[in-house]
């Protein structure tokens, strides 16, 4: 599947329209800056609530200089057309996944690919803005879209939700389930056994409720967060991709600011990673205890789940898909120690 991508004229119209929003008193009245992010998540989940945590860091670091202002639940847009506002300038902040921000630099997308992290500590060493491989992706992004990426935060270990008992990829022939609508994560539903059928996050409700797809895919605290144990009666413990959430500033807005604001919004960066990736963390446990207590029959090696047989079959995927185009990429990751 390919993103669609601003044309040059839509983006320089954009540019001109948010630099108008953004700064609309001469630079000596202005006292304070007022800068939109915009994401598709609930304002209680996890990555909600790392968005409230941003806005209130930056305003305390800037003295109220700067004022962020956030707007959840696809207020702004959907997945995609929140990744293209950060870019033409329209909403100054967002968040996405690895595979979303590949829309506008498609090497991001490598990010996501499944099995790929040793554990936790591994991928929040690659998602570092200042490890080698984040330094060479951000600096293409910058390029490729005028978006940069502020920091990146442990978003979840992601599994399989459906209403059945499910053990190996065999298990989920002709089932359709849920898959973020970038290339990475319809490769990966397939390599599962699946049907991968795109939904946007603000349609998946609904999808399940209706039947348009009998599963999806996230990590335990969306799973609880967005109440998905009311239509969905088993989780299944694939672990197939270790997320982080990565969120970007657009570029002019960001090189619009003084030297010491860059500093201040660093230092909330790096607080609300540290705090948005300690909270995940610490409650992934907890959250698959309470989903339990929910009546959802949570599966893993113990029960007869074959992770074997799931990751065989996305490493296949992957490197018949991907292989030749992210190949160097995965082998810069895999030597981040």
């Amino acid at each position: 599947m390919t993103a669609h991508r601003p044309t040059l004229a839509r983006r320089t119209l954009f540019a001109l329209a948010a630099t108008a929003c953004l700064f609309t008193l001469p630079a000596q009245a202005q006292k304070t800056l007022e800068l939109r992010y915009g994401h598709m998540n609930p304002p209680t989940s996890a990555a909600g609530l790392q968005a409230t945590w941003l806005a209130e860091a930056i305003a305390k670091n800037t003295g109220g200089q700067i004022k962020v202002t956030v707007y959840p639940s696809s207020q702004l847009g959907k997945l995609q057309e929140l990744a293209e506002a950060v870019s033409t300038g329209t909403i100054a902040l967002s968040h996405n996944t690895a595979a979303g921000i590949g829309s506008l630099h498609e090497p991001f997308a490598a990010l996501d690919t499944p099995y790929l992290y040793r554990d936790v500590d591994h991928l929040m060493k690659v998602v570092d803005v200042n490890s080698p491989v984040m330094k060479g992706l951000n600096d293409g992004l910058v390029k490729a879209a005028g978006v940069r990426v502020l920091y990146a935060y442990y978003f979840g270990t992601r599994h399989l939700t459906t209403n059945k008992l499910v053990k190996q990829p065999a298990d989920l022939a002709g089932q359709k389930i849920r898959a973020i609508p970038f290339p990475i994560y319809m490769t990966t539903v397939e390599s599962m056994g699946a049907v991968p059928v795109p939904v946007d996050w603000s349609e998946v409700p609904t999808a399940l409720a209706t039947g348009k797809v009998n599963g999806q895919e996230n990590p335990v605290n969306v799973v609880l967060s967005s109440k998905l144990y009311e239509s969905q009666s088993h989780l299944m413990q694939t672990g197939h991709i270790m997320n982080a959430q990565v969120i970007v500033i657009n570029e002019r807005t960001w090189q619009g600011l003084s030297a010491a604001q860059r500093d201040q919004l660093t230092a909330a960066a790096n607080e609300v990673r540290r705090r948005a990736t300690d909270s995940v963390r610490g409650q992934e446990a907890s959250e698959t205890e309470e989903l339990k207590k929910l009546k959802m029959t949570v599966v893993g090696p113990a029960e007869g789940l074959d992770l074997v047989a799931f990751r065989g079959a996305a490493r296949k995927a992957v490197d018949a898909k991907f292989g030749a185009k992210y190949g160097e990429l995965y082998k810069a990751i895999e030597a981040v120690r």
